[in-house]
């Protein structure tokens, strides 16, 4: 027999937990973790070369030190999974005072996300850069890491209505605890990662950088699947007092 105090709490964590879901996979599946505004072109020179650069950068050879540059000049984004830039739709663009921009984007594949990063981007020859590198491939195993976390958690809450047991909900808030610190782990590492590389690079004039929606997004799941897990674990521990005063009770 479950009380209602216990019963409100599976279910409000439920809730939190699947919003924790959906905003850590949009988040996952999105290229706007961190954009650039470029300022606007107007000399024909620069446009040239910033269509050879777009070229380069659509190209699905992946170049740490060419696709940085062509998001730093282009109004690029970059997200776990996939990188953009603006390209223009007329090949007068640089004459217009408000042209039409178009947001293309190329996904990273997985040898690309393992792909190690160098002291110099672009340089193979100045040596690997094994905290960067590492950041690079936490940020994108950590996510993956933490939906599963809460995959399993869901089988086994499933599971556990079926069997009529109470006794597996303290694992699953563990379960939820742990994903919510992955989510959390996730943010630091592309934070981190993104702050060594503009140190390592050089960065134009009069470009600014600032944070997308989807880090935030990100960022919101993690506290969600923390109050998630801390439901649960009051759930399972305040069942289990109750349960031992009741049966303690039965046999005086």
């Amino acid at each position: 027999m479950v009380d209602n105090r216990h019963a409100t709490a599976l279910v409000i964590a439920g809730v939190l937990s699947v919003l924790a879901s959906v905003y850590l996979s949009v988040s996952v599946g999105s290229p706007h973790w961190y954009r650039y505004t470029s300022p606007p072109v107007r000399a024909e020179s620069n446009a040239t070369e910033l269509r050879a650069l777009q070229d380069e950068f659509l190209d699905r050879e992946f170049d740490e030190k060419t696709a940085s540059d062509a998001m730093f000049r282009m109004n690029g984004t970059i997200g776990l999974w996939w990188r953009c830039v603006q390209t223009p739709t007329d090949a007068h663009w640089y004459k217009e005072a408000d042209p039409k921009m178009l947001l293309e984007c190329v996904s990273f594949t997985p040898s690309q996300q393992l792909t190690p990063k160098y002291k110099e981007p672009g340089n193979h020859n100045s040596g690997e850069d094994t905290i960067r590198t590492y950041l690079w491939r936490c940020q994108f195993l950590l996510p993956l890491v933490s939906l599963g976390l809460v995959v399993l958690g869901g089988l086994l809450g499933f599971c556990a209505c079926l069997c009529g047991s109470f006794t597996p909900v303290l694992f699953i808030g563990l379960l939820h605890l742990l994903a919510g610190l992955c989510s959390l782990a996730t943010v630091c590492c592309f934070l981190a990662g993104m702050d060594l590389l503009h140190r390592v690079s050089v960065f134009p004039d009069h470009v600014d950088a600032m944070l997308g929606w989807s880090l935030y997004l990100a960022l919101i799941a993690s506290p969600l699947q923390m109050m998630a897990a801390a439901l649960l674990v009051w759930a399972a521990r305040s069942h289990g007092q109750t349960y031992y005063r009741m049966t303690a009770y039965r046999v005086a």
